[in-house]
């Protein structure tokens, strides 16, 4: 099983790259950029996800799939959300019918 905490690695950098030069990183010029440009780069690799499954490219998929998780990452955090915010909620989830969690959702 993988450590859970390369995501909180990965949320660390994605932090200290929020105050830096968009000339100093890629991830820097994506905050720099505003919530536009990140939404568009979820969207790209969501977009590639589907296409790598509808190709039944599974390592392709893995990839893009990894892609899609990390620019949500850098979605969470211009936000000043956390992997922590997303894992407490799976945790509210956990053992909720689908149906019955979007109801309680939807009701509010």
């Amino acid at each position: 099983m993988i450590d859970i905490e390369v995501l909180h690695r990965v949320a660390q950098t994605l932090a200290e790259r929020k105050e830096a030069s968009p000339d100093s990183s890629y991830v820097s010029s994506l905050f720099h950029k505003g919530t536009d440009a990140i939404c568009k780069k979820v969207a790209e690799e969501a977009a590639e996800t589907i296409m790598a499954a509808k190709d039944k490219d599974l390592l392709h998929v893995v990839w893009e799939v990894t892609d899609v998780w990390f620019h949500t990452m850098v979605l969470l955090a211009h936000f000043g959300l956390s992997v922590d915010d997303v894992l407490a909620e799976f945790r509210r989830r956990e053992g909720v019918s689908g149906i019955d969690e979007k109801k309680a959702r939807t009701a509010g």
